[in-house]
């Protein structure tokens, strides 16, 4: 019984330490209201169902600890499907995830979409990311770095090649 007991808390340790938290996602509108009242940045994933990155991201980019933690503590998080039959509100006019994917000269899936707390464009980072070059990304970000520097010239800071 003690050997079991053990091995127990040996895992439930090994567990907890190595997952990923859950991410809170919002919808749009509430999620721009929400960075609104926080004060945070907000990251817009737009994604649409058949698109196999998208779905990476979710498994892979988004489920990383460093990540996850990360995000969970700086930035509003939004999901937008691209091709949702929904209306939004941005910018004083209602349109659709489509629509708005278009109005940001988004032309591919995924694509993490950043903007100021006040809903104000900043950067779109097309494509796949990986956990690792993601988490520069997002204190690049959250830091207003691309005020002041490129991005080249922040991961040169860092040491990062």
């Amino acid at each position: 019984m003690k050997k079991i007991f053990i091995v127990f808390v040996i895992l439930v340790t090994f567990f907890s330490t190595g997952m990923a938290k859950d991410l809170s996602w919002k919808k749009f509108d509430a999620g721009i209201a929400e960075a609104k009242k926080s004060g945070k940045m907000i990251l817009i994933d737009v994604y649409t169902d058949w698109c196999k990155w998208c779905k990476t991201m979710d498994t892979v980019t988004y489920k990383d600890k460093k990540v996850s933690e990360y995000l969970s503590k700086n930035f509003v998080l939004i999901k937008l499907n691209a091709e949702a039959n929904e209306r939004i509100f941005y910018a004083g006019k209602k349109m659709s995830p489509g629509e708005f994917a278009q109005s940001m000269r988004i032309d591919g899936y995924p694509a993490t979409l950043f903007m100021k707390k006040n809903g104000e464009p900043i950067t779109i980072l097309p494509g796949f990311s990986e956990p690792k070059m993601f988490i520069h990304v997002l204190g690049f970000i959250n830091g207003s770095h691309f005020e002041k520097k490129s991005f080249d010239q922040y991961l040169a800071e860092k040491g990062v090649k």
